[in-house]
């Protein structure tokens, strides 16, 4: 039996460097092989856990986007860039 593409992208741990748009397309794979009826109850906890991780990453990431969006004033407040 030889894997997809979408199936070696979910076995594969999450990584830091990757892009939120990669972190978004493994969580859309995970999410429709959690959705197929033919996925096991011991396989869809695996999934389930790695998307957790995933989800977490993808906070962390839009977390350091947002960060970057506030500009320092003059009179030392932020404001939204």
């Amino acid at each position: 039996m030889t894997e997809t593409e979408d199936e070696k992208n979910i076995q594969e741990a999450p990584e830091a460097n990757e892009s939120l748009e990669e972190s978004f397309a493994r969580l859309d794979v995970l999410a429709e092989r959690l959705e197929d009826p033919k996925t096991s109850l011991e396989e869809s906890f695996r999934l389930y856990r790695q998307g957790m991780e995933l989800l977490k990453l993808c906070s962390e990431k839009l977390d350091t986007v947002e960060k970057k969006m506030l500009q320092l004033n003059e009179d030392g407040t932020y404001s939204e860039f």
